[in-house]
């Protein structure tokens, strides 16, 4: 996948089918969803792929238990029937990109057996609506199990436990993957290319085409296309009003905030869920990538490019590590921490106004304007991120094209580093190249199938197969490969997201940076 290609490419084709303004999850989904039915796709991105909420998320594959609850107590089928969804989509995650995702045990402390009760049923339910897609069948654990299974938990006033099963994935990368299988298909991608001003039919006010801008080389572009989509999340009221002025805003946002603590602090495989907090909220405490991730925080925000984690929202996160592990973290122990906005999407605006985020379904809506024509994928969450892409392909066909749909078939498509995946390569590639166990394990969940052609990068280069920085496993082939093969444009593609490193570390962040800005400006020199 290269970058400067995919500009010559815009140069030389520029009619579309569809035009998709996002490089998230949807958009990424709904690129490779109308690549594979037939049609001919471009996607912009302003910042990088998965820049914003799609690499900021709690790295869960889920169908959301807290929905279930609300679902039951509430007697609402939209939120029961979201969490069915949900459940289906998570088994299709796993499976077409097993290098980057997984499934992942959590175990629920129970403080009183009326309390135990209460989520092991609840849990049984979760089991049951997944049906012959469950992951795995909970249960509960007496004390002494759950203290066995997670150590340092703290036993005190512990009752018991139940323990039930979701996934975890790698955002960033799972999104690039994406992006990646729907270029091989034939989509034009492009990231750090921003939306100007849209072209419209002096009769009808349709959008005709799009002025974008190379903000890496300041260069403007005109994109003809049949259809445009406004994949852009929590941003997708300044593209809705781009196009037609006269709609009003259908988004609130939520913040979501996470620290990241060193891997002892939970040195197992299983995940904690603090199912309520004081204020009504839920917590993770969960092994993620040789640490341990602590989130989230979901209170409303107010529309930002650059949310940051606050100190407020960091000791929040650790009082309840605190409450719940038996040693004591403090606050230097955080090697790194991180924000995003999730995009909640106001069914009805006045109703909706007053209600707290953290309640809001999370399900999504397309929506045609029939003005401008603009087709705006609203709402979502990352587990569903594949039905809303085929969702807003359907109604393309439908309402925008008036063509009988093409079936959707991403369902079965493997993601680019899927096909001939197997994890046990890390022993032939540990022999081959010389690397560790722990430096062959990670570029096997990083590229899967295509760790063997970061490695090759390394036969004339044996520098390249030195560590970027000491005490974690990234080498400094990976960097090369993600300029060259990746898209990766700056320091901040490359430490945020190819390698996310500074989600797990800052400070080793710090020290790799002179590196990879030595790397990026040689290729630009040759450029």
């Amino acid at each position: 996948m290269n970058r400067q290609e995919n500009l010559r490419r815009l140069q030389n084709e520029s009619d579309f089918d569809i035009c998709i303004i996002g490089g998230g999850a949807t958009g990424a989904g709904i690129a490779l969803d109308a690549t594979l039915r037939g049609l001919k796709v471009i996607l912009i991105e302003k910042h990088d792929f998965a820049a914003q909420t799609s690499s900021k998320a709690t790295k869960l594959i889920h169908g959301g238990v807290r929905y279930l609850e609300q679902a039951v107590k509430t007697l609402d089928w939209e939120q029961f029937r979201m969490v069915r969804k949900a459940l289906r989509e998570r088994t299709i995650l796993l499976k077409n990109a097993p290098h980057l995702s997984r499934p992942l045990a959590l175990l629920t402390p129970c403080f009183s057996w009326i309390e135990s009760i209460y989520y092991a049923i609840g849990l049984k339910m979760y089991d049951w609506i997944a049906g012959s897609h469950n992951v795995g069948s909970s249960k509960r654990l007496s004390k002494k199990k759950a203290l066995e299974l997670i150590p340092e938990l703290k036993g005190g006033h512990l009752n018991s436990a139940v323990l039930y099963y979701d996934g975890q994935l790698d955002d960033a990368r799972y999104c690039l993957s994406i992006i990646q299988t729907a270029a091989e298909k034939g989509a034009v991608v492009l990231n750090h290319t921003q939306a100007i001003s849209m072209v419209k039919s002096e009769k009808s006010l349709r959008i005709k085409s799009l002025v974008i801008k190379d903000l890496l080389g300041s260069k403007e572009y005109k994109i003809n296309a049949k259809v445009f989509v406004n994949a852009t999340g929590p941003f997708a009221d300044h593209i809705r009003q781009m196009a037609n002025p006269k709609l009003k805003p259908r988004m609130r946002v939520s913040r979501g905030a996470h620290i990241v603590l060193p891997p002892d602090i939970l040195k197992g495989d299983t995940a904690i869920l603090v199912p309520k907090t004081d204020d009504g909220r839920v917590v993770f405490i969960i092994p993620w990538q040789d640490h341990t991730l602590v989130g989230t925080t979901d209170e409303e925000d107010v529309l930002s490019e650059t949310p940051v984690l606050e100190d407020y929202e960091a000791r929040y996160l650790l009082e309840y590590v605190n409450r719940f592990l038996e040693t004591p973290v403090n606050h230097s122990q955080i090697s790194s921490g991180f924000a995003g906005l999730r995009p909640l999407l106001q069914a009805a605006l006045q109703s909706t106004m007053e209600t707290e985020t953290k309640s809001l379904v999370r399900d999504h809506e397309v929506e045609i304007d029939n003005r401008s024509k603009l087709v705006s994928i609203m709402g979502g969450k990352w587990t569903t991120y594949r039905l809303m892409a085929k969702d807003t392909v359907d109604q393309i066909f439908h309402e925008v094209l008036a063509k009988k749909a093409v079936p959707c078939t991403t369902e079965h498509q493997l993601l680019h580093g899927a096909e001939g995946y197997n994890f046990d390569d890390w022993k032939r590639l540990a022999d081959e190249y010389g690397i560790s166990e722990l430096s062959a394990k990670h570029l096997m969940k990083k590229y899967g199938s295509n760790a063997a052609e970061v490695l090759k990068l390394t036969k004339n280069r044996k520098e390249l197969l030195t560590l970027i920085v000491e005490g974690h496993p990234f080498i400094k082939a990976e960097v090369l490969y993600n300029i060259q093969n990746e898209m990766a444009c700056t320091v901040d593609d490359i430490l945020d997201r190819r390698l996310g490193l500074r989600l797990r570390d800052a400070k080793a962040a710090k020290e790799a940076e002179p590196f990879i800005t030595e790397t990026l400006n040689h290729f630009t020199e040759q450029k």
